[in-house]
């Protein structure tokens, strides 16, 4: 694969920025290698590729954090070998990072002009004077915000715009967002996609990097595409689909198809009746059976994660009933819910589903030190290897070693790591909370093939998701979740994804 220009569909005339033959190594790993990537005026650019394929290396360089080993950086119709920090800034480039970077103690105000009254050291800065400077900036994209008020209080769709806003009060005329929409709803996604519209009248370029292919083809008019440190391509956005975007990124062809619906006759290994927790869902009824895969969809907020939570023993329902292989159980706490033969994923793998700094085996192990403990109380270190083995064989976790720390690891590799942790316990009924999310497009059919192939052992799993192509083609049955009550029940074979999102967003 080259970066010749027979694969930039889209000449880079007209670009205010050009990375040009940018390479960058670390130690003995090539993270770049002869990358062009050009920026227009006002354009929203959409940069796309799998974890570990030189996005976010390409985006440092662009931001002054790295210098690249080779190549040049022209800005303006001037070359640059490397930028500053410093220098990035004042060529107008702002980078707002996932974790926002933002200051969640001070003000919304505060967290807006911050940088215009560090940089001028010396001056009383009157907190007045920082409200108005913050509101002159919030009505360049016509929305108003609480100025006065502590960040941290704040949903974080707000301290998003937030960090938008602290770009345009530096006069950003390029601003890069590093997967934006992965903490964001439906609605809250429509409402940043609208805010790109806005930078763009005010002739603000935008470079967004998501794992989302969907909201990539809504917002974007062109596509670069990496692969493996090389550049695959720049196409126009409207020549794309989901498919030929993933194929481009991955290498390899995907087809989407729906599943057959489900024939299993026995009886069920999971009945909810009536469940109802006040406040958040309300007269819940399902019914799940071994080898079945049941979908869960609806907004955030509408109650899917409280019943999972529920389901897992961590959030007792007030009243209804809870069946395991036809027995009524109560499920007051996780440890009673994993004796039942429940397995829970959380959507929150970094804080909940790991622990980040430990190894690989100690995660896979945690939720089953008492079945590797010998008669004296000691773990079983024969059994505690074989377990680990067994489980990163059967999920291909790629890794050198079992005592690699999982922070080191690719989401999807972390994803799987949590999958072992709860598919040593055995489970006969496995909850999985948005198990794709922050997951690129490669590991993601890699997550589906195991869930698949659960399933086909007879194992009852609950898939919870926002993502409607996700609950529509990995599902044999779709619940749709509203306002705490399920509302909708659908063959996956009888409805279309866009009369799917019309029941959700009802």
């Amino acid at each position: 694969m080259s970066s010749a220009a027979a694969h930039d569909h889209c000449a880079p005339e007209s670009a205010f920025i050009e990375l040009l033959g940018i390479s960058k190594h670390f130690g003995g790993v090539r993270a770049l290698k002869s990358v062009d990537f050009a920026i227009r005026p006002a354009e929203v650019h959409c940069l796309a590729g799998e974890n570990g394929c030189g996005k976010s290396t390409l985006i440092k360089i662009l931001a002054g954090v790295y210098a690249p080993d080779e190549g040049k950086i022209v800005v303006d119709g001037l070359g640059h070998t490397h930028l500053s920090p410093s220098a990035s800034q004042r060529a107008g480039i702002q980078i707002i990072y996932q974790d926002l970077s933002l200051f969640p103690n001070l003000s919304v105000a505060e967290n807006i002009v911050f940088r215009h009254h560090v940089e001028k050291p010396g001056r009383v800065v009157r907190r007045r004077e920082m409200v108005t400077q913050a509101k002159v900036v919030m009505s360049r994209l016509d929305v108003d915000l609480p100025a006065d008020e502590i960040l941290g209080r704040l949903p974080i769709a707000t301290r998003q715009l937030v960090a938008i806003l602290r770009a345009l009060a530096a006069e950003a005329r390029l601003v890069v967002m590093d997967e934006p929409t992965a903490s964001l709803t439906h609605h809250e996604i429509d409402a940043l996609l609208q805010t790109v519209g806005v930078l763009k009248s005010h002739g603000i370029a935008t470079v967004f990097v998501s794992h989302k292919l969907e909201e990539v083809m809504r917002i974007a008019e062109r596509v670069t595409v990496l692969r493996d440190g090389q550049k695959v391509g720049t196409y126009p956005a409207s020549e794309m689909d989901r498919y030929k975007l993933s194929e481009l990124m991955t290498g390899h062809k995907y087809t989407s198809s729906i599943k057959p619906t489900y024939t299993g006759k026995s009886e069920p290994i999971l009945e909810v009746r009536a469940l109802t927790r006040r406040g958040q869902y309300e007269g819940v009824d399902l019914v799940v059976r071994p080898g079945e895969i049941l979908g869960i969809t609806g907004r955030l907020g509408s109650g899917r994660t409280e019943l999972a939570l529920t389901l897992f023993g961590m959030n007792p329902s007030d009243s209804g009933e809870i069946r395991v292989k036809g027995r009524p159980v109560r499920l007051k706490t996780n440890r009673e819910a994993v004796r039942c033969g429940i397995g829970y994923v959380s959507e929150d793998r970094l804080s909940v589903g790991l622990v980040m700094p430990q190894s690989i085996a100690d995660n896979i192990v945690v939720s089953v030190l008492n079945k590797l403990t010998s008669s004296l109380g000691l773990i079983d270190g024969v059994r505690r290897r074989n377990t680990v083995d067994r489980w990163i064989e059967e999920l291909h976790i790629r890794t050198k070693s079992a005592d690699q720390p999982v922070q080191q690891l690719s989401g999807g590799n972390q994803q799987r790591v949590v999958l072992a942790k709860w598919l040593a316990t055995n489970p006969s009924i496995l909850i999985l909370d948005s198990p794709t999310v922050g997951v690129d497009v490669g590991a993601k059919d890699g997550i589906y093939q195991i869930i698949n192939a659960l399933a086909g052992r007879g194992m009852a799993i609950i898939l919870i998701s926002d993502e409607v192509e996700e609950v529509l083609h990995q599902s044999h049955r779709i619940l749709v979740m509203l306002g705490g009550r399920i509302t909708a029940s659908f063959d996956p074979a009888r409805v279309s994804e866009k009369e799917l999102r019309e029941v959700i967003s009802a």
